[in-house]
């Protein structure tokens, strides 16, 4: 009887482990459809110069995958790896490089730091906890919040308007790339419908401006055999769009490979050829994921 109920017992766990298995927390998949296998991605994207992760802001899936993969590319790398981030501002690099040097506690460094993400002690600080722990550089490389708001209301022409400290905060190759047919600033209007504001020019002037400040900063701290792992909503990455953009515009000749995150659906619904042109490796989550910030 003890036999019976001891292979009843064996049954039932077998069965409920085999469930759990087909319900996993996310699938990895390649450019061409198919699986990805984690390590040998690994290998490949340290095989590059710079690598850009595109997330979903509150995805823990994705948050927990950046770190992961920011351990294993630390393992082949070294020193050589550093980081990049669209949630931390360039005006806040100073008081982010002193922290990172050990000269004071968070406690100090997080009320100097400007227009903090809400979602920050959740999902980035582990990265930048990583970065200071192996003494890695972790760059800043977003317009401050406050001139790509005045870009939007102003237009491109704003820049006149502002000294050279503020300039150096922003990627100075704006006004000679930004072109408002590209694919990434033209779905914004695309997208608007019928309902096009008359300012639509400066608003994707003010997108743009985002993503040439961060390729900016990241060319600006890259040198030869480094590798950047880039954090950024994936919008500005997606299609070799958006910051990919202006880095082959900015220094063409880099090796650039990119993750992105899509939901189930999403996936389900993508032709072959956005599949095979969405990023290099896709994160592909439930839709019914739980999210860090609601």
């Amino acid at each position: 009887m003890k036999h019976l109920l001891l292979i009843s017992f064996l049954l039932t766990t077998f069965i409920n482990t085999t469930k759990a298995q087909n319900k996993p927390a996310y699938q990895l998949f390649k450019s061409d459809g198919k699986v990805a296998n984690y390590d040998k991605m690994i290998k490949d994207l340290a095989d590059s110069d710079m690598v850009f992760f595109g997330e979903y802001h509150y995805n823990p899936i994705a948050h927990w995958l950046q770190l992961e993969v920011s351990k294993n590319l630390f393992d082949i790398k070294g020193d050589s790896l550093f980081f990049g981030a669209e949630m931390l501002e360039s005006g806040n690099q100073l008081v982010l490089n002193e922290y990172l040097s050990g000269l004071y506690p968070e406690s100090k460094m997080l009320p100097e730091m400007t227009q903090m993400w809400n979602n920050y002690d959740t999902d980035y600080r582990p990265l930048v906890e990583f970065a200071k722990e192996n003494k890695l550089r972790f760059i800043a490389t977003n317009i401050p919040r406050r001139y790509a708001s005045l870009i939007s209301k102003k237009g491109i022409n704003a820049l006149k308007e502002l000294s050279p400290e503020a300039l150096a905060l922003i990627g100075p190759d704006l006004e000679t790339y930004f072109d408002p047919t590209v694919k990434a600033y033209a779905e914004i209007a695309d997208n608007m419908g019928g309902h096009v504001p008359p300012n639509m020019l400066n608003i994707q002037t003010a997108q743009a401006a985002k993503d040439a400040t961060m390729a900016h900063f990241s060319l600006k701290n890259f040198k030869k055999g480094d590798l950047l792992l880039h954090i950024e909503g994936s919008y500005h990455s997606n299609y070799e769009q958006g910051i990919i953009w202006w880095i082959h515009k900015i220094k063409p000749g880099l090796t650039l490979k990119s993750i992105t995150t899509v939901t189930e659906s999403e996936w389900s619904t993508l032709t072959k050829e956005q599949k095979a042109t969405i990023a290099n490796y896709i994160i592909v989550v439930a839709d019914n994921m739980t999210q860090t910030e609601n």
